[in-house]
């Protein structure tokens, strides 16, 4: 049976010439094996303990490259184009077709080997301007590959690099001496200790090999969580961090009266046309509406009140029962606010919902149809725009995003209104995370919130801060039928940049 590889590295030690010890490259030269198989022969033997030593190593070398063995053979572009060249010249069009033409022209230009007559009847035309040329460049890649390519100046390698003519090969290698423990016969140690072992008492002969307590073992078969379910958590956390309680938000389908009318957002609103809203066909509209409530929001919008002049149109209880998929989380916002007037007597609350929303909108690289919301809502006497920015600050910043920009903007039922950005490495600009504002009193007091309580309120989708957070630039690729299940598995169990 033939020696192993490891076997005849031990042979090749134990030579009285190579006490100073051998390099990896030569030995795998020598035996006429890859150098990677004898790599994991080094390997093998420093598993079983003091056998060998071996430093790793690392040096560079330059290599010809296709190109370059190109060259080598049939000479530069620029040489085999002026070579090529007859004594009359020949028109440029024709000169590009020669061979090395396309490549060797503006080298063969710079080197003024050949110069071009813009005034030559027909058309520019490519004559010789010298008489012989030498092709130094094919000469330095013989060179090269006879082993000189230390011999050749700096800035002739560079230019040979540039070219992508030589390539500067790194290669790891390792010098293997004698251990302290060497010998030429390899006795494997034992992995198990087995109760034969224990009962013969041979274990007391044999030697065994070292436990590795670091080694990682294998990693369990578990699932993995989607990025949008751990930043879903991590928001939920916040909230609860920040005193809030959660809303009940297990209703997709709902009415345009909650979804719209109860915002105090008029029926004649664009975001209420088909193409901005998926309407319902079966069940198309809701049974009944809560009729003294919805009194009230009818003649706030025709009528006003409450210190407005409302929208002056005529409200029909038709549109306000239409079904829809919400747009927004903010009609469950609506239904918790009026749970909250109907109580004797009013006490601060903090509500917060994440839940999925439906909007009929065009799928580009950071919109969806169906997406999520957060949503948060504070109620209590006294608040004003400073204690909303003030709270967007501190939840944004638990997030992990502290990079934001505030700017005034215009909602139906908020007033003042703030559009929230936040800066995107990935996308190298500022993206829309969120909206907010204060909710207006033609929203509230039909309710029958007292009147000195406000709200202030925000919202931002689920998925640009997972974006943000995750690197992701394309929201089809985490959220429906493009999603790279591998982007799950990798994504960390964890952040810790917040």
């Amino acid at each position: 049976m033939a020696p192993s590889v490891a076997e005849r590295l031990l042979e090749r030690l134990d030579q009285a010439g190579v006490s100073g010890g051998l390099c990896s490259i030569e030995a795998a030269a020598e035996f006429g094996v890859d150098h990677q198989t004898l790599v994991g022969a080094v390997k093998s033997l420093q598993a079983l303990g003091e056998v060998i030593e071996a430093e790793a190593r690392t040096a560079t070398r330059w290599e010809l490259s296709p190109e370059g063995e190109e060259v080598l053979r049939c000479g530069s572009p620029e040489v085999r184009l002026f070579r090529s060249l007859p004594e009359e010249g020949l028109p440029q069009s024709e000169a590009m077709k020669l061979p090395g033409g396309s490549l060797g022209f503006s080298k063969a230009m710079a080197n003024k080997w050949v110069r071009l007559d813009k005034g030559a009847p027909g058309g520019p035309r490519v004559l010789r301007a010298v008489l012989s040329v030498q092709d130094t460049v094919q000469e330095h890649l013989g060179q090269v590959r006879a082993g000189g390519a230390q011999g050749l100046p700096e800035r002739e390698r560079t230019e040979l690099k540039r070219r992508k003519l030589l390539l500067e090969v790194t290669l790891k290698s390792y010098w293997i001496r004698k251990g302290s423990a060497f010998s030429t016969a390899l006795a494997r140690p034992e992995t198990e200790l087995t109760p034969e072992m224990i009962a013969t008492g041979s274990w007391r002969r044999l030697p065994f090999k070292p436990y590795n307590f670091s080694s990682l073992g294998l990693p369990p078969a578990c699932g993995h969580l989607h990025p949008l379910l751990k930043v879903r958590s991590q928001l939920r956390q916040i909230f609860l961090e920040m005193g809030f309680t959660e809303m009940p938000t297990d209703n997709f389908v709902e009415s345009s009266f909650w979804n719209f009318d109860a915002l105090f957002q008029p029926q004649q609103h664009p975001a209420r046309d088909q193409h901005d809203t998926f309407f319902l066909l079966d069940p198309a509209e809701a049974p009944q509406l809560p009729p003294g409530y919805s009194s009230k929001v009818k003649k706030v919008h025709s009528q006003g009140g409450y210190g407005s002049q409302g929208y002056r149109y005529e409200w029909k209880v038709e549109e306000a029962r239409k079904n829809l998929l919400r747009t927004h989380t903010t009609s469950a916002s609506a239904r918790a606010l009026f749970r909250l007037a109907q109580q004797e007597k009013f006490t601060p609350v903090k509500y917060f919902s994440i839940d999925r929303v439906f909007r009929n909108e065009s799928l580009d690289a950071t919109h969806l149809a169906e997406f999520h919301q957060v949503e948060g809502v504070v109620a209590d006497r006294g608040l004003t725009l400073g204690h909303l920015m003030g709270t967007l600050r501190q939840f944004f910043t638990k997030l992990g995003i502290s990079q934001l920009r505030f700017k005034p903007a215009y909602n139906p039922y908020t007033e003042p209104s703030m559009e929230v950005f936040s800066y995107h490495e990935g996308l190298k600009k500022w993206v829309e995370v969120g909206n907010s504002g204060v909710f207006r009193p033609e929203l509230l007091l039909p309710m029958g919130l007292p009147e000195n309580v406000s709200v202030i309120a925000w919202g931002l989708s689920l998925e640009r801060p997972t974006m943000i957070k995750y690197g992701i630039k394309n929201i089809r690729e985490l959220m429906g039928h493009r999603v790279n299940l591998q982007m799950v598995y990798d994504s960390p169990m964890c952040r810790l940049d917040v």
